[in-house]
């Protein structure tokens, strides 16, 4: 066996070529004009100019946090300094005198208050209808302070 005796098993076949002159006549069965009778044409999808013309919403939690997890509750946070700065001791830590004081704004959108155990605490206060963090119980109660659970 030698190159030049070499031949293929089955013959060539070439994809017809529309639009390059031969038998087919002056617009070679494309009709006439436009982006379709041009060589290479494509046309976009109808549904992405749809989508692109939706609003779009910056950051990856923005439209997330409400609905992968709709029934979260939120709750308003305050660490223990805030309340070593904002209350005397013997002094009783609800939400309404958090809301009094300055350090939570509004109780409306929120389930409630915690208490977390940021920074250090010495003076005896009771919290009450709040939650709080097991450290910030920690802190409190050696502090001299008590927690109730209502």
């Amino acid at each position: 066996m030698q190159l030049h005796t070499l031949k293929p098993s089955h013959a060539k076949t070439t994809a017809r070529r529309v639009g390059r002159g031969g038998k087919r006549g002056k617009t070679s069965g494309r009709g006439t004009k436009g982006q379709k009778s041009r060589a290479g044409h494509k046309i976009r999808p109808e549904m992405r100019d749809l989508i692109k013309k939706l609003p779009k919403r910056r950051g990856y939690g923005k439209n997330r946090s409400r609905t992968v997890r709709s029934n979260r509750k939120s709750f308003a946070t305050v660490n223990l300094s805030a309340l070593e700065a904002h209350f005397t001791a013997g002094e009783t830590v609800t939400p309404t005198a958090l809301v009094r004081s300055g350090l939570v704004r509004t109780l409306r959108g929120a389930a409630g208050v915690k208490i977390l155990g940021t920074g250090a605490l010495t003076k005896a206060l009771t919290v009450s209808k709040c939650l709080v963090s097991a450290a910030a119980v920690h802190a409190i109660e050696t502090a001299g302070g008590t927690v109730t659970h209502d």
